[in-house]
């Protein structure tokens, strides 16, 4: 049996496995108590201005934040659970909604877009006291198989224990691909692109310490204009490690993203976008965080992103092709019951990949409420 034919009959495998046991679940359902729902949400007011150190230009501006998430959930009679959860943004869009059925033995099913996908749990998990790095940039950290949040089916069985190390697994599927995120029961649009999706992570927890390794794959469609043939399939994979100790964290993160595009050799002084570049794209992240008190934390984090253009053959110029974006975070967060005060500077070397571009800092500065 071929790789190619093994991969297609594990993966029916596991969707076969995956949606017995979710029908199963739903057989034996019985009526439903009492429900209840909750209403929270959050504010934010932020001031950011960024420097471009070579021109010497500066930017600012003043932005809104409003997000407002809608819970709720009941028990049946069998000890099954549901849950829903629905946030919406500024503008009254959907911007994350899901559903999750927990049986009493069988696991966990959650169904729906954005956090849906196992991938939120795994991207750039190392500690901060405000924003990810990405908030200033694209990586493939925070990028890594987030096209599973097309309304997929996430399976979460039963935790288990071994030697004293907790281990949860995450399975998910899509039948489309294509980060087409829809609601009100409405199907995306077909891609010409983009198929099915596949994506499997598991955690390890022992004492302070966690472990995590994710992986997720789609289908492309897209035939090669030269050849017919269609490009390989997209990989993106992600592992963590974090561990805290009193009151200091530290994290550290590994990301690989191979999009499937073959294309010609990128120019070192152009920008290059994950996923649609030719080449791959691997990146690390470091960070340690300090509580300092209840209300105060402050953390560091330095990220490398490496684009590997991948040609070895015999004509590649002579010169590195490689180009790496650096950033290096510094943040503090003060908060008081409801209220918060973070902020974050953040400087930029090598934006997206292009050697040319200027250095860039960026400093931002919030103001945010809960309820």
């Amino acid at each position: 049996m071929n790789t190619t034919v093994k991969k297609e009959y594990f993966m029916n495998n596991i969707k076969k496995i995956g949606l017995t046991a979710l029908a199963g679940s739903l057989v034996s359902l019985g009526s439903a108590g009492a429900g209840e729902l909750s209403v929270s949400g959050a504010i934010n007011t932020t001031l950011k201005f960024g420097v471009q150190k070579i021109e010497n230009t500066t930017g600012r501006s003043i932005g809104t934040d409003r997000d407002v998430t809608f819970s709720g959930g009941g028990e049946l009679d069998n000890g099954t659970t549901f849950s829903v959860s629905t946030t919406t943004n500024d503008d009254l869009g959907v911007s994350n909604s899901i559903t999750t059925i927990t049986t009493p033995s069988l696991g966990s099913f959650t169904l729906g877009a954005s956090t849906g996908s196992a991938s939120y749990a795994y991207d750039e998990e190392v500690p901060v006291a405000y924003e990810q790095v990405s908030d200033v940039a694209t990586t493939a950290a925070n990028i890594a198989g987030n096209f599973m949040d097309n309304n997929g089916v996430m399976y979460t069985p039963p935790a288990m224990e071994f030697m004293g190390a907790g281990i949860q697994a995450h399975l998910g599927y899509v039948l489309q691909a294509s980060d087409d995120t829809v609601g009100d029961g409405a199907q995306p649009d077909y891609s010409e692109t983009y198929g099915k999706g596949y994506e499997a992570g598991v955690t390890i927890t022992y004492d302070a310490l966690k472990v995590g390794v994710y992986g997720a794959e789609r289908e492309n469609k897209t035939p090669n204009a030269s050849t017919g043939q269609q490009i390989t399939d997209e990989f993106n994979g992600v592992w963590y490690a974090t561990y805290s100790f009193g009151p200091v964290s530290i994290g550290y993160s590994e990301s690989y993203l191979d999009g499937g595009v073959t294309a010609n050799l990128e120019n070192p002084t152009a920008s290059k976008a994950e996923r649609t570049a030719g080449g791959i794209f691997t990146g690390e992240q470091m960070s340690i965080a300090f509580n300092v008190n209840d209300n105060l934390s402050i953390s560091y984090t330095s990220s490398d992103e490496t684009y590997d253009s991948q040609d070895d053959a015999a004509t590649a110029t002579t010169n590195d092709d490689d180009v790496t974006e650096t950033i290096d975070a510094i943040q503090i967060a003060y908060s008081m019951g409801g209220m918060s005060v973070k902020a974050y500077n953040m400087e930029v070397s090598n934006p997206d990949q292009d050697d040319n571009a200027a250095d860039e800092s960026i400093t931002e500065i919030a103001l945010g409420f809960a309820f």
